[in-house]
């Protein structure tokens, strides 16, 4: 039997994960997305950018090629999410005199490339752009303007670009691990197909996903995109105040970290003790838990704060009727989300994909897999729109066959 299957990587930090899912058509329901493989690799050749393509290749094909065995399956085509610094958004407005009695498709194609026609420079790379309301003969908050009688459409395109040289890097570095990259997708807008709910986009939502290096915001309110923001702080930083404030080695303060950090140090007892390196080889120290947790409050109270300041300073922090949401493997740190409700003073909750997905959905039912999942939720909704972007198996030994033809040329 033949299958359809979507497949995604999230190049981060300090970890690539993979994720394959089967697209299972049943001729009577709606397609219905299975996950089937998942894989992780440790990075150490990205920043925000690429700073080493042969450690990112070989994380990239390490973290594949674990899904591709767990799957029983080979793709030859993933969806690739791509953040930093480098990322800007911005709104352009469209309009176009409406050439029938009715708006039609043509007419609303035509009004996206108005918006669209905008000069980039040279070293900048389009990466979407995200229609938002209408409006019809002056009319505004038009949804869906087809069929619609009127004379004038406008409307605001949401345009979002990056690096040119940041993502020809990203692609040359999963091409090199044998796969093509279908699209790169901005990792927060991924995060939140993963993560939000149409509801919650609908009254008004901020997802907030920290990795690494980067904490990215994605910020909606009456179902659409409203701003994008990445913040230059992330979990590493965390980790570099446990190597000043405790006076050891970077891996046993990311052990630390990951093991006794906390980051409301209200949860912690007064009196527990942890046992750690000392300052010198050999040496053991006892630390009292509850200065760990001060030294992580800290730092995401700071990086919390910023998120705060960037939502109002764009107006947008009273609109956030559903509140806050929190994903990336920074935000699984114990106390993280109790942290935010007490900074943000609105509802927080941890987000992680559950929704329109089955198969292994609880292997990647966390925050760290939410870009990753919502990589390959987007490639779905690619495939039901345009019937594209997916690899095609029709046979083990075919798929044994396109492994041997990648590993080859």
């Amino acid at each position: 039997m033949s299958s359809i299957l979507i497949s995604a990587v999230d190049i981060g930090t300090t970890k690539v994960c993979a994720v394959i899912a089967e697209v299972h058509e049943d001729p009577y329901l709606r397609s219905e997305l299975k996950i089937i493989g998942v894989g992780q690799a440790r990075n150490t050749g990205m920043r925000e950018v690429v700073t080493h393509i042969e450690k990112t290749t070989d994380s990239v094909k390490a973290a594949l090629e674990e899904a591709e065995i767990m799957a029983g399956v080979s793709v030859d085509r993933v969806y690739v999410g791509i953040s930093g610094g480098h990322i800007k958004a911005t709104t352009y407005p469209g309009v176009v005199a409406v050439a029938e009695d009715e708006i039609s498709r043509f007419d609303l194609q035509r009004v996206h490339e108005v918006a669209q026609a905008v000069a980039h420079p040279p070293d900048r790379e389009l990466l979407h752009a995200i229609p938002q309301d209408y409006i019809v003969d002056h009319q505004p908050g038009i949804k869906d303007p087809i069929s619609m009688v009127g004379t004038r459409l406008e409307t605001e395109v949401y345009l979002v670009t990056c690096s040119a040289s940041a993502s020809e890097n990203i692609r040359k570095s999963v091409q090199r691990a044998g796969y093509r990259v279908q699209e790169l997708v901005l990792e927060p807008l991924a995060a939140a197909r993963a993560a939000l709910t149409e509801d919650e986009k609908e009254v008004g939502v901020a997802l907030v996903d920290m990795g690494a290096c980067t904490t990215d915001l994605a910020a909606y309110y009456d179902g659409e995109i409203r701003h994008i923001a990445v913040i230059p702080v992330g979990g590493i930083t965390v980790t570099n105040d446990l190597v000043k404030g405790l006076s050891i080695p970077f891996a046993e303060a990311k052990k630390t970290k990951e093991h006794f950090g906390v980051a409301f140090a209200q949860m912690v007892d007064p009196q527990e003790t942890v046992e750690l390196p000392g300052p010198s080889p050999g040496q053991k120290q006892h630390v009292a838990r509850e200065l760990i947790a001060h030294i992580v409050e800290q730092r995401l109270d700071e990086i919390f704060g910023l998120v705060q300041s960037e939502l109002e300073k764009q107006g947008l922090l009273n609109k956030l009727g559903a509140g806050i949401v929190l994903t990336g493997g920074a935000s699984s740190l114990y106390g993280t989300v109790e942290l935010a409700r007490q900074v943000f003073a609105v509802p927080v909750r941890a987000g992680v994909s559950s929704e329109g997905i089955g198969g292994l959905a609880d292997s990647v039912g966390r925050p760290k897999f939410a870009t990753a999942t919502g990589l390959v939720l987007y490639g779905y909704d690619r495939f039901e729109q345009t019937g594209e972007g997916a690899s095609t198996i029709t046979s083990g030994i075919l798929s044994k066959v396109g492994s041997w033809l990648k590993e080859f040329f």
